[in-house]
């Protein structure tokens, strides 16, 4: 099969890949792109471990041919460390204690990066819903609410460059 150039923009950075056109994009991620936090957990698209945002919205890495995703604007939890310091999402997660092994929260942190830019004023019940997306072994999900709703009421608060 004859490998295929794509261009990604992954977190600010271009990428120029070759590769098999049924690479899956976790894969050119965390092989050509050499970015791990992306994690591979079921491989079919249920865990949402691997969930990176493709332009903008949530996107299952593990379900997208790399080249698909050619000439895309990809953002993945590496981007969250620019500035030395957590998030406000990340940083409600570790106050409400919404993580322990760590496996399933970058796919969470990207999940809800996403949604809350959408739905700044979520309810428990919608977070669920959401959530229902992303499996998690250790937390038993509760903390998980409770931080992102922290994380929706102090996004709110914080003042608008607007």
């Amino acid at each position: 099969m004859e490998r295929t150039l794509i261009h990604l923009e992954v977190n600010g950075t271009s990428h120029a890949v070759h590769c098999d056109p049924r690479k899956l994009l976790s894969d050119v991620l965390r092989e050509d792109c050499r970015l791990t936090g992306t994690h591979v957990g079921c491989e079919h698209g249920v865990c949402g471990a691997c969930t990176v945002q493709i332009d903008g919205q949530a996107a299952r890495a593990c379900l997208t041919f790399a080249v698909q995703a050619d000439e895309a604007r990809i953002t993945t939890i590496e981007s969250f460390d620019a500035a030395g310091r957590l998030s406000v999402l990340q940083q409600a997660l570790h106050e409400c204690h919404g993580l322990q092994c760590g496996f399933c929260t970058p796919g969470i942190v990207m999940t809800f990066d996403a949604y809350l830019r959408e739905n700044p004023h979520p309810t428990a019940a919608e977070i669920r819903e959401v959530l229902s997306g992303n499996l998690c072994r250790c937390t038993g999900y509760q903390n998980i609410v409770r931080a992102v709703l922290l994380a929706a009421e102090r996004l709110c608060a914080e003042p608008s460059d607007v």
